[in-house]
């Protein structure tokens, strides 16, 4: 009982092919050769957006208004060049009150190379501020949801692939759309019913749009999913335009078949609890306190002290060789965490960009690899095949096998993150374990290990290996892995590593002249004294891995003898199916009774929703990939508080319920 699978295969998606010519005025504007047809208007571009977009959809006078504590929505089948969005974003900037916000989400299935974006909107020098915002995080072009932050107010969607297939998978509601896209006349296989169908099931009531086009097929479309359009003024050469709203939207049938997935419905909080100050919940802290929620971080120790206050960590996935949901959520994650560390630590203070390399370095690995890159096409950016002379390149160290390298990925320092994330303006930290957790009349009560309590509106628990350590979380599975690095300090001249370098342990490039290097793996071991057994088997796997690099390391003098190393033990969580939990909490006593009929017949399937205890939250079960899942797990939990399009498909986010376990016990006749 799990929900649909059929998303495209991981793969790069067909970039934009431009011809440039002249418009009126002789600026040099981008044609799309596919489709023979212009990204603006010969005319006047941006008075074009302005008119047909801007105005349309009354965004000023609705910026002005705008007292939600939800961000305003705007969706847009068809980002292009991005000018309706950057439009829209220096119309909200220009009325909104200061802590309204705004969210904007965009579809495109031929993404412009990043020169060509540049090229497109350097014809406009009063938006190249808010334009190289969006040329910095441009993603690569991968299908599925890229997330980038224009600026703290401003977050963008782009969800890289068909519109109406984007707008399929779409979780979230829109408040008003840009119906834009080429002509129906030159790509009549966007503009069809399923699109104005998505459309108007993912619109709140009272969604408006407006749109260029005035073709029968665009008006017989919306009508039938329900919109309201009239004819209004055009602009230039177009004298009439389309213009409307949608009063009722349809009911979302997409959880029908697995109705213990619906979102829990709450008002976004004022105050929230977050428990553990690991990766897990000061992303979770940070992610909220810019969303302007009043944070309180609790940890018994300090930030990052447990599995995440590693000196160094890998940045890291490792997809299945045929493509599942949690191959896309991890490298979902992977591409969310680099263009976060970029827009967090720009300097580069906290992370390096180095690229990892995972080695094939036996015949299961060789072939689990060439069984990836059979099934994926994905861009070089991201993951690329590599032989051994290439992978020694890359490197900076001899290297005896080829592999997979990730360009994109790299290493984080994971315990300084810790702190610069639970310094953020809005998150107080305050050293405390919680040792009860009760609902309130109103919220939570939290009682503390110093004899103090807190109060919260919602909580949200991230303590990895105890985060079903209370009676509601009691439920989830989780496992503790003990794991264990070493570390030795390098002489000068040491021969020095450029890449993450990953086989069955990892190696990272040294930091301040110390080697890092493990980890040991020891599911269901608890015990974090540092062991020297450990350090012999680090090493043993390093020397395995890079047998030339460690011979050289003797040869400048390099302590490596298990008993010189120094090092650190900590403890992961792992879930049974090692995805981690993100989401809300559910009442597993209600679930196993509303679905109780599942344990005989799967398809029997109640149309109760899912019962959560209300405005409880959970991160956990991040293993040893937290760094590249924990961030966009803590903007899934932060955009469902907060009432906002998810940052992955639904599929996805369904993936990831902490719920799904119940579920599965139920059909396979395993509830306790």
């Amino acid at each position: 009982m799990t929900p649909a699978t059929d998303l495209p295969p991981l793969s790069a998606l067909s970039p934009a092919r431009l011809d440039w010519r002249r418009d009126d005025s002789g600026r040099e504007v981008p044609y799309a050769t596919v489709f023979d047809d212009g990204y603006f208007s010969r005319h006047d571009a941006r008075l074009e957006t302005e008119h047909v977009f801007i105005a349309a959809n009354r965004l000023p006078e609705r910026f002005a208004a705008w007292q939600e504590r939800r961000p305003f929505v705007i969706g847009e089948t068809g980002v292009g060049t991005g000018l309706n969005m950057l439009v829209a974003w220096a119309c909200f900037e220009a009325h909104a009150p200061p802590r309204a916000r705004l969210h904007l989400v965009s579809t495109e299935k031929y993404p412009l190379a990043r020169p060509d974006l540049a090229r497109a909107l350097a014809v406009w020098p009063d938006l190249a501020v808010r334009a190289a915002r969006l040329i910095a995080q441009w993603p690569e072009p991968v299908a599925g949801v890229h997330r980038l932050w224009l600026d703290a107010r401003v977050t963008l969607d782009l969800h890289f692939g068909d519109a109406t297939e984007r707008l399929e998978r779409l979780d979230g509601r829109v408040d008003a759309w840009f119906l834009d896209g080429f002509a129906p006349s030159r790509n009549p296989a966007m503009w069809h019913p399923a699109l104005f169908a998505a459309m108007a099931a993912r619109s709140r009531p009272g969604a408006t749009f407006a749109t260029f086009s005035c073709a029968g097929v665009v008006k017989r479309g919306l009508a039938a999913a329900g919109f309201a359009w009239r004819k209004v003024p055009g602009i230039g050469r177009k004298g009439e335009m389309l213009a409307g709203e949608i009063a009722s939207p349809p009911q979302d049938p997409r959880r029908e078949p697995t109705p213990w997935f619906t979102p829990p419905v709450s008002p976004t909080p004022r105050h929230v609890a977050v428990i553990g100050a690991g990766i897990a919940g000061t992303s979770v802290a940070a992610a909220l306190a810019r969303r302007g929620v009043r944070v309180t971080l609790l940890d018994r120790q300090a930030p990052g002290a447990g599995g995440s206050g590693n000196a160094q960590g890998a940045l890291y996935v490792k997809p299945a060789a045929q493509t599942n949901l949690q191959s896309r959520v991890y490298l979902a994650g992977l591409l969310y965490s680099r263009r976060w560390l970029e827009a967090l630590d720009p300097e580069h203070d906290l992370w390096r960009p180095a690229g990892v390399l995972q080695l094939a370095n036996s015949d299961k690995e060789r072939k689990r690899q060439a069984n990836f890159l059979a099934r994926h096409s994905l861009p070089e950016n991201v993951v690329a095949g590599v032989d051994a002379a290439t992978a020694s390149a890359r490197a900076g160290v001899p290297i005896t096998d080829g592999g997979l390298d990730y360009p994109l990925a790299g290493w984080v320092r994971p315990a300084a993150l810790c702190e610069r994330l639970a310094s953020t303006p809005g998150v107080t930290l305050r050293r405390a374990e919680v040792t009860r957790l009760e609902k309130a009349e109103q919220g939570w009560a939290l009682g503390l290990s110093d004899d103090d309590s807190l109060h919260a509106d919602q909580v949200v628990i991230a303590t990895a290996t105890q985060a079903n350590g209370f009676a509601q979380t009691a439920s989830l599975p989780l496992q503790p892995v003990r794991g264990q690095v070493s570390q030795v300090r390098l002489p000068e001249g040491a021969p020095e590593l450029s890449r993450v370098v990953c086989a069955s342990g990892y190696v990272t490039p040294a930091l301040d002249g110390v080697l890092t290097f493990g980890a040991s793996f020891h599911p269901n071991q608890t015990d974090t004294q540092v062991r020297q057994a450990d350090h012999a088997a680090n090493l043993a796997e390093l020397e395995r891995t890079l047998p030339a690099f460690v011979a050289a390391l003797r040869k400048a003098g390099a302590e490596l003898e298990a008993h010189q190393l120094t090092g650190r033990a900590a403890l992961r969580a792992a879930s049974p199916d090692k995805t981690p939990y993100a989401g809300p909490v559910p009442d597993a006593a209600a679930w196993r009774a509303d679905y109780a009929l599942l344990a005989k017949d799967a398809t029997r399937v109640a149309e109760t929703p899912g019962r959560h205890h209300r405005g409880l939250w959970i991160s956990a079960a991040h293993g040893s990939r937290g760094l590249a899942s924990a961030p966009l797990c803590a903007e899934l939990i932060a955009s469902r508080i907060c009432d906002e399009p998810m940052p992955l498909e639904w599929p996805l986010v369904d993936h990831l319920h902490p719920g799904r376990r119940i579920i599965r016990d139920l059909v396979q006749s395993k509830s306790r």
